[in-house]
């Protein structure tokens, strides 16, 4: 039977790009998003160019949805854990707490939702993959983003955890942490649909990450041999030395 992976945050962006990278791979991708006509135009894609691809809508802070979604599938070998974002950029004193919790909803459950979920199905296929797409935001905090600074320390302690507790089982968990990534929609989410803040982003930073470069790492990781675990992948711009050091041309 045809290896399958599971990406979740798949209508757009880095999940998107993983899907295309992963399906061009050989598995059968499973795409799964809030957005369904995304996830369907990107599976109907993916068929076209040769790909097994199958679409489903998923909201990956609901547990109920989840647990269905992992029993409609007959196996799993890769999990993405992908879907996440950021909303405001305000400082801890005035930021909104819904903002917060809808970040730690989906930046932290959504992860937990959907590894509890298919553990059993990773344990079972004999070689299993655990993909916890993190941030550098999950090692250093900077002014305005405490929220998603804390949300991405989150992800990053349960791949750091889970790693620990499944020591001996045919389990892999990686994880990856970008940096700067410019894509169509993460600022423009974060600033309220300000296109103005979001530009600003990326003013004059010659070329951020882009989708493509984050998902040839998480293809790149998934792909190594079963006994080689990549723990955590750092993957940045060269303009982006650290989270607080950008070069930035006039």
């Amino acid at each position: 039977m045809t290896r399958t992976a599971v990406v979740t945050g798949a209508s757009s962006g880095i999940g998107a790009a993983t899907a295309r990278r992963l399906a061009a791979a050989g598995y059968l991708v499973v795409l799964a998003a809030r957005r369904e006509d995304r996830v369907k135009e990107l599976a109907a894609e993916l068929r076209d160019a040769g790909h097994e691809a199958r679409a489903q809508a998923l909201d990956v802070t609901d547990r109920a949805a989840v647990d269905a979604f992992a029993a409609s599938l007959e196996r799993c070998d890769v999990l993405v854990n992908n879907a996440g974002g950021a909303l405001g950029a305000d400082p801890v004193e005035s930021a909104d707490p819904a903002d917060w919790r809808a970040m730690f909803e989906v930046n932290v459950m959504g992860v937990l939702h959907l590894t509890q979920a298919l553990l059993p199905a990773l344990r079972a296929c004999g070689d299993g993959t655990v993909v916890v797409l993190s941030s550098t935001a999950g090692f250093t905090a900077y002014e305005g983003g405490g929220g998603y600074v804390a949300a991405k320390h989150g992800s990053h302690a349960i791949a750091a955890t889970l790693r620990l507790e499944l020591c001996g089982d045919p389990i892999r968990v990686v994880e990856i942490a970008p940096g700067m990534v410019q894509t169509e929609g993460f600022a423009l989410t974060r600033f309220g649909g300000d296109e103005e803040k979001a530009a600003a982003v990326y003013a004059g930073v010659p070329d951020p990450l882009t989708a493509d470069d984050v998902a040839d790492t998480i293809a790149w990781a998934v792909t190594r041999p079963p006994h080689v675990n990549v723990d955590l992948l750092v993957v940045r711009p060269r303009a982006q030395a650290a989270q607080h050091k950008v070069h930035r041309e006039a």
